[in-house]
């Protein structure tokens, strides 16, 4: 799978977790360097507590469209370690 915002493919995993239709992709499949740490959290009754990073690629910036469980609750263990996209990232298959 790979997933494209801007252009630019910027994560690309033949390793991907669906849950609920989101594709999760190991989080080191994501250069560190297109992402800027958020502030902002949401809740899932039964994920838990979801971060969210922001992408930075080639100047444009797309605002918590990264987000990832760093500590899910048992039942969505499957997805630590991972990060899924949202707000205009296209994710397809390879």
């Amino acid at each position: 799978m790979k997933a494209i915002w801007n252009g630019k493919v910027i994560a690309e995993s033949n390793d991907t977790v669906v849950v609920e239709g989101n594709h999760y992709f190991p989080a080191d499949s994501l250069p560190r360097e297109l992402l800027q740490p958020s502030a902002t959290t949401t809740v899932c009754g039964w994920k838990g507590t979801a971060n969210y990073y922001s992408l930075n690629v080639d100047g444009k910036t797309n605002t918590d469209a990264v987000w990832y469980y760093a500590d899910p609750k048992p039942a969505a263990a499957q997805i630590k370690g991972r990060v899924a996209f949202w707000r205009g990232v296209q994710v397809v298959q390879s």
